[in-house]
């Protein structure tokens, strides 16, 4: 599909729960978000049903996010399944990684091919008071079962904090030396309690320049980049067995390679990760609508997708409101 502006879209970002096993002080309060009913949570077969419609309008890359996804009762048999059906589309999981190690066979033998799992931090005393939980061990134990049981790629999503984890940029990066882990380093984003961050930014810049100035950081391009490395800069370091990528949403805009839209839990399709314009999916689904309107209702958010975001400009409360975790990472 085309937006009106040329871009193809054929990303889908699918949030399955908007809770959380983390209180990550960027994302969430320490009490977390309102509960909501169980009815106004997309379910399972629901879930499937569109992301079908999606593949017929030529959608081909399919992320299952949260909140946690796999803090939802069933989700890694869900995940299992929906990578099944969706067969020959390029299916992945975003994931803390504190529920991973369980059943990460359970979904490789499934059919999904990636991870991305975040984690901000290897000290695991940071990361408890990051996160108000003390979960490092179990979250690290899910990147190491992930690369055990053979995803390719296994990413890392590291959210750039000034002050707090930009003494580890050398620790990350030297962790794509001995294992094919390809880290990537992301700019805070003003969404949820992050719009009360903003002596914590730090740019991808900063922290290119952080690797350069020690030599070894080697730009790649073509069959070097990892699967799915969407708008990541990637690197080698130091001949290391994994890539380094750096991810500027806010210094570095790339919205005009922008080839996505995101479903949230309870059914609505945004067509800009920081708009506030969404097309609900959850009514017409349970009002008994036909694969064609499902599929209007696509067309009509591709169709809106804004020429760029406005994350730098927008009002500090409008940000907490758009909390990531209910927009789908």
């Amino acid at each position: 599909m085309k937006d009106t502006l040329g871009r193809s879209i054929d990303y889908l970002r699918i949030s399955i729960t908007d809770r959380c096993n983390l209180r990550c002080e960027y994302c969430m309060p320490a009490g977390g978000v309102p509960v909501r009913p169980h009815d106004e949570i997309l379910r399972y077969e629901e879930i499937e049903r569109l992301a079908l419609v999606a593949r017929s309008l030529g959608f081909e890359h399919f992320r299952i996010t949260g909140g946690e996804p796999l803090a939802r009762r069933g989700s890694a048999a869900f995940i299992g399944r929906f990578a099944g059906r969706l067969a020959g589309s390029d299916v992945a999981l975003t994931t803390n990684g504190v529920l991973l190690a369980p059943v990460a066979a359970q979904l490789r033998g499934a059919g999904l091919g990636r991870v991305n799992v975040s984690l901000d931090t290897l000290d695991s005393a940071k990361f408890a008071r990051l996160t108000r939980r003390d979960l490092w061990a179990e979250a690290w134990a899910g990147i190491e079962e992930s690369l055990a049981v053979g995803f390719d790629p296994v990413k890392v999503n590291v959210v750039l904090i000034k002050g707090f984890n930009d003494d580890e940029i050398h620790a990350f990066a030297d962790l794509t030396a001995g294992r094919p882990l390809h880290v990537r380093f992301i700019e805070l984003m003003p969404l949820g309690e992050g719009t009360g961050m903003p002596e914590g930014f730090m740019s991808a810049d900063e922290a290119t320049a952080t690797l350069e100035r020690s030599g070894g950081l080697v730009p790649l391009a073509g069959a070097g980049v990892p699967a799915g490395a969407g708008p990541a800069e990637s690197y080698r370091w130091r001949g290391g067995l994994g890539t380094v990528g750096f991810i500027s949403a806010l210094s570095h805009m790339f919205c005009d390679r922008c080839n996505r839209l995101r479903l949230t839990a309870d059914g609505r399709l945004l067509p800009c990760l920081a708009g506030g314009e969404h097309f609900d999916l959850r009514g017409p689904l349970r009002d008994g609508a036909g694969d064609d309107q499902l599929a209007a209702v696509f067309r009509l958010a591709v169709e809106a997708k804004p020429a760029s975001h406005h994350m730098a400009d927008a009002p500090a409360e409008a940000g907490r409101v758009r909390r990531m975790s209910r927009i789908g990472g």
